[in-house]
Parts: C-alpha cells; sequence; structure tokens
C-alpha cells in the first residue's frame, strides 16, 4: 500500500510540474528570443543613427571602421555598413573582392537599400553557425544613405535556453525528491493501520488467534474495517475454540467407555453358545473399529491444536524404521512389503506427520492386500515428465522442490470417481473391507498439506492403488541422498517372504 500511495504522489507531482514547467519553458524561450531580437535591432538603429551623422559630416571613411569594430566586439558579432550604392563603407571582419562586389546583393541590405522595411531579420548559416541578421537603413531625413547589417551568433540564445531548461529540470528534480520524502511519510502514516490489520490477519491465519486491533487510529472508513475484524476474529476464535475442544474432550470421554465395552464383550466368550460366536466377533470387531474412528479424531484434534511449523526430517530414515516397524505384520498376514526408492534426504513435514502418514497408507493397504501380493514404499523425486514439461501440471511443482513418497499395493485398487472421494471424511468404498474408519486418508491428506505438501491417489502398475505425498525438500537440498542400504540399483530392498518365499 506504500509504494502505491507513494506511486500515486509521484504521479500527481510529475503531471503537475509537466504542466506548469514545459509551458513556462516555452514562454521563456519565446521571450528570450524576442529579448536578443530587439536588442539587435536595438543596436542595428543606434550605428544607424551614427552612421548618418557621420557621412553629413563626411567623417565615415574616419570615423566608422572604429565604431564597427567596437560594436562587434561588445555584441560578440559582425557589423556591416554600405552606402546608398552598396559600396563598403566599414566592417568589422574582412571580406573577400566577390563578397565586397556583391554586397548590395544580400537579401537584408538590398531590403534596407530600397527603404521599404525599416529592418530585414532573417537567420542564416554562415561558417556552420547560425546567425540572427538584421539590416537598417541609413537615412538622413528623406534620404537613404546607406544599410547598416548587424549579425549575433544565435548561439547565446540556445544557451541561455538550454540553461533556463536545466533549472526547470533541477527545479523539478528537487520537488520530487521532496514530493518523495514527505509523501513516503505520508503513505507510512496512513497504511499504518492497514499494516497492523495485515499483520493481525496473519496472525489468525498461522495460529488461529489474533490480537484485537486498535480502532482509534487512521480515517473512519479503517476504523470501521477495524471494528469488523476484531469481531469476525473473536468469534471465528470462539468458534475454533469450540470445536477443538469438542472434538478433543469427546475422543477422551469416549476412550475409557470403549476400552471397557471391549473387555466386557472378551469377558462373554466362555459363557456364550457357539451358534453366537459369529455375533460376538462381529461386535468385537465394529468395537475395534470404533475405537480407531475415536483415535482418528482424537489425531485430527490434535492436528488442528498444534498448528506448529514443518521442520527437516529425514525421510529414508523415517522409511527405514517404518518398514523395519511393520514387517513382522505383514509377514503373518503373508504380504510381502518391500522398501524402495532413490531419495534418503531431508523433507519438511510436521512433527511426526511422515510417520502417521506411513502408518495409515500402510495399514490400508494392509487391509486390501490379497496374501502373497506385494505392498511398496517408494521415496523418489518427480518423474521426468513432470520435470521436463511443468506446465502439462500447472499445479504440481516440478523438479527437485518436491519428493514423491509412494505406497504402491496390488489389491482391487478404486474407480477414478472413488479415488476423487476418497479423502473426504467417513467416506468408505462400497466393496471396502470391514473395520475401516473412513478418517485413514483424512487425516494423510490433512498432514500432507498442513506440511506443504499434497497428496493423490493414481491407479498403481499392477492394477492396485498408488497412494502419492508430495513434500517440499528442505533447504540446502537439491536432489536425493545415496541409495538405500544393501539396495541395488533398479531393484527394490524386500523382506523375506512368509514361509520362507
Amino acid at each position: 500500500m506504500t509504494r502505491r500511495l507513494l506511486l500515486s504522489y509521484l504521479t500527481l507531482a510529475a503531471l503537475l510540474l509537466l504542466a506548469l514547467e514545459i509551458p513556462l519553458g516555452f514562454v521563456y524561450s519565446r521571450a528570450e528570443r524576442e529579448r536578443v531580437i530587439n536588442a539587435a535591432k536595438d543596436e542595428a538603429e543606434s550605428v544607424s543613427a551614427f552612421a548618418s551623422l557621420s557621412v553629413s559630416a563626411g567623417r565615415a571613411a574616419q570615423d566608422l571602421p572604429e565604431r564597427a569594430a567596437h560594436c562587434a566586439e561588445r555584441i560578440g558579432g559582425k557589423v556591416l555598413i554600405v552606402d546608398r550604392g552598396g559600396a563598403l563603407l566599414a566592417t568589422s571582419h574582412p571580406l573577400s573582392a566577390a563578397e565586397e562586389a556583391g554586397l548590395a546583393g544580400w537579401p537584408g541590405i538590398a531590403a534596407a537599400l530600397r527603404g521599404t522595411a525599416t529592418a530585414d531579420m532573417r537567420t542564416s548559416t554562415i561558417g556552420g553557425v547560425e546567425y540572427l541578421a538584421v539590416a537598417t537603413p541609413v537615412r538622413h531625413g528623406a534620404e537613404e544613405q546607406g544599410a547598416v547589417r548587424i549579425t549575433v551568433p544565435t548561439r547565446m540564445v540556445a544557451d541561455r535556453v538550454h540553461h533556463v531548461w536545466l533549472l526547470l529540470g533541477l527545479g523539478g528534480l528537487a520537488a520530487l525528491t521532496a514530493v518523495v520524502v514527505v509523501g513516503f511519510g505520508i503513505a507510512r502514516w496512513t497504511g499504518r493501520p492497514i499494516r497492523e490489520l495485515e499483520h493481525a490477519t496473519r496472525e489468525l491465519a498461522v495460529g488461529g488467534t489474533a490480537v484485537p486491533v486498535a480502532i482509534t487510529n487512521g480515517p473512519p472508513e479503517v476504523r470501521s474495517l477495524a471494528a469488523t475484524f476484531n469481531r469476525t476474529a473473536a468469534r471465528l476464535e470462539h468458534l475454533l475454540a469450540s470445536q477443538r475442544a469438542f472434538a478433543g474432550e469427546a475422543s477422551h470421554q469416549l476412550k475409557t467407555p470403549l476400552a471397557a465395552l471391549r473387555l466386557r464383550l472378551e469377558n462373554l466368550e466362555n459363557d456364550i453358545a457357539l451358534n453366537a460366536r459369529g455375533s460376538l466377533t462381529a461386535a468385537l470387531t465394529e468395537t475395534d473399529r470404533l475405537a480407531r474412528m475415536v483415535e482418528g479424531l482424537l489425531a485430527m484434534a490434535r492436528l488442528d491444536e498444534s498448528a506448529s511449523e514443518p521442520e527437516r526430517v529425514d525421510l529414508g530414515q523415517v522409511c527405514a524404521e517404518r518398514h523395519r516397524a511393520w514387517t513382522p505384520l505383514y509377514e503373518r498376514h503373508g504380504v510381502w512389503l518391500a522398501l524402495a526408492g532413490e531419495y534418503t534426504g531431508e523433507v519438511l513435514a510436521l512433527p511426526g506427520a511422515v510417520e502417521q502418514i506411513l502408518d495409515n497408507l500402510l495399514s490400508n493397504a494392509l487391509r486390501v492386500s490379497p496374501p502373497g501380493s506385494t505392498v511398496s514404499i517408494d521415496p523418489r523425486l518427480p518423474v521426468v515428465p513432470e520435470r521436463r514439461f511443468p506446465h502439462r501440471h500447472p499445479h504440481r511443482p516440478a523438479g527437485p522442490g518436491r519428493v514423491e513418497l509412494h505406497v504402491m499395493d496390488e489389491g482391487p485398487g478404486m474407480t477414478e470417481e472413488q479415488r476423487r472421494r476418497a479423502f473426504d471424511r467417513f467416506w468408505r468404498a462400497p466393496d471396502a473391507p470391514k473395520g475401516g474408519t473412513g478418517l485413514g486418508l483424512a487425516l494423510v491428506q490433512r498432514l500432507a498439506h498442513a506440511s506443504g505438501g499434497e497428496a493423490v491417489l493414481r491407479r498403481a502398475p499392477l492394477g492396485g492403488l498408488d497412494a502419492v505425498v508430495r513434500l517440499p525438500v528442505a533447504p540446502g537440498r537439491a536432489g536425493g541422498g545415496p541409495a538405500l542400504p544393501s539396495q541395488r540399483p533398479g531393484r527394490p530392498l524386500q523382506t523375506a517372504a512368509p514361509g520362507g518365499r
């Protein structure tokens, strides 16, 4: 805002200066030119009067050369005096024989000798220099005695005009400088309430809380805006606090009854008839599902409350640690868990976000993977087409600025419509296995967005699902790190298959 106000002040000041100084410069230039012309006329009439007296007294040969030389020296020009026949009487500069013979034919002198004009002013070029020529007849009463021609270089006029334009330009620059200094102070003073509002809005966007903005400064419109912002921020903070409190408290209050309910159901196993064991198992399954749902809600509530900043996370180390943690469970279900990837550097993510993302994705992949299939963890840089042709995917940052974390399974996969809806809370595919809560992928997307990345679902090469989480590379890392331990390029590192496979 300060820059825009300052630019508007400068624009108005520049337009005002141009509207004033350009006409002033032209007026002064015309006045200076007319002043020089009038001075030349006066000088020519003075020499003409002196020449008339000298010719009448018969002293033209003695007095006129000295007068012509003195006048030429004073005005910095040239003086030429001729008699009524055009013969040279006196000159301040030497002339060639041809020039002296043709004096009567010079335009200014010829007009003055005819007596048809009191002066003949024209600009001619002599030796590459522009001159202003003034010719005046020499009269004694009604008798024409000759003519006087004075030439003055117009360089003096041009120098004075240029000097005036230079002064006007320097004055305009000084005025603009003063406008910049004063305008900057005014713009800062005017924009201070707006900057306070901007700072409070940024704090509200980052942390969900905002310090009330003072409503005593600035114009009435800004004070009204500040009052409206304070009311909006207070209401939003109250709503967010109520939502967080409800989610957190409800999740905490439900955990204990759920644990007690499961314990009571397990205690009924020895006292229930065999034909009712299926219903008991279903009840235990639904209890576990409800417990996982509560855990998911609690995780989202903690994510909303934390609002922490992303930090540097060693992606390769986290992937290897989660691979080791999940391998025993995968082996019990007869599913391979492979660790591959070309990138093992650092990324930016919320504390614990990568671990939670991998846990949710690996849990979903295990639930849909048939025995004997493979689930792979693959951190890598974006594929070449996205880096080479970024205009094809304008919403995806290409190149080394992002890292893709792939979790691929060989399950039934999803349709395109299902993949679009999979990140909605509590949404589950119609043919999804029992026990899911519909919160895992929603939490993955929330964690990815909070870390500055994104999460998408694709069709895996073998028909399953490819869950891709893009995370920003930590500053100072231009590419991936070395290959994972014991990994040969081009082949994933796999765990031993269950049963010796």
